[in-house]
């Protein structure tokens, strides 16, 4: 008798606070100062517990799209800007999965017989 197994999937808050800086500086290649000083200038927010900052797996994909970003030769107005940008975009799309879920709720003006009025 063959007996099956159930794997667990474990799942992830990308917004939970985890990783320490030296650990998000490893993860991303930069120097932890590097990442102080963006946050400094609000380009990254780790969550602060007892006075450590703690990043988060969104955290740390955003400090990779601001590495992706230099490394092209954006400015770091320029990202600022891209991942504003970027966020906006994902909430517009967001938006409009959510829009055509409810669409797709209701019946389509198309779909509903044709009525003919004898006069």
């Amino acid at each position: 008798m063959m007996e099956s197994q159930v794997h667990s999937v474990e799942v992830v808050d990308e917004d939970e606070p985890r990783y320490r800086i030296g650990t998000v500086a490893a993860m991303v290649r930069l120097h932890p100062q590097t990442i102080r000083y963006y946050e400094s200038i609000g380009l990254i927010s780790p969550r602060r517990v007892r006075r450590m900052r703690l990043y988060s797996e969104r955290d740390v994909a955003r400090l990779r799209q601001i590495v992706e970003l230099t490394q092209l030769g954006v400015n770091l107005a320029g990202v600022e800007i891209i991942l504003r940008l970027r966020e906006q975009i994902a909430a517009l799309q967001a938006e409009i999965e959510r829009l055509r879920a409810l669409l797709g709720a209701e019946p389509s003006p198309s779909s509903e017989p044709e009525q003919h009025f004898v006069q």
